[in-house]
């Protein structure tokens, strides 16, 4: 997943509820799918974040130090401009990028 190349919106926009529901069948369906991606997304981007962060990260016990970096200060802020995780998945899931199956029904 590249999360710095996608075109999804950072804003929020209104999608066509016939394209969104047309793999499935089921508006429910595509829904719970594209929260399901978005999930995952979600933790690979805090994932990320995390490790970038603890990079600059300095362990001592006094509160009274408190150090501004600015390389971890531009970090969350290149974070804090990126699509929402539930942007990026739906434009997966229109892009038809996302797998899905139904697994009620058996395969012959």
């Amino acid at each position: 997943m590249d999360i710095k190349n996608t075109d999804a919106p950072v804003t929020t926009i209104t999608y066509d509820k016939n394209k969104v529901d047309e793999q499935t069948g089921n508006i429910y369906e595509a829904i719970s799918a594209i929260a399901k991606r978005a999930t995952q997304i979600n933790t690979e981007m805090k994932d990320e974040l995390v490790e970038k962060l603890e990079e600059f990260a300095t362990f001592n016990d006094s509160l009274e130090e408190v150090f501004e970096n600015k390389e971890q200060i531009e970090v969350s802020k290149f974070y804090e401009k990126l699509p929402k995780p539930h942007a990026i998945a739906v434009e997966e899931w229109l892009a038809e990028k996302v797998y899905h199956r139904d697994t009620t029904k058996t395969e012959e």
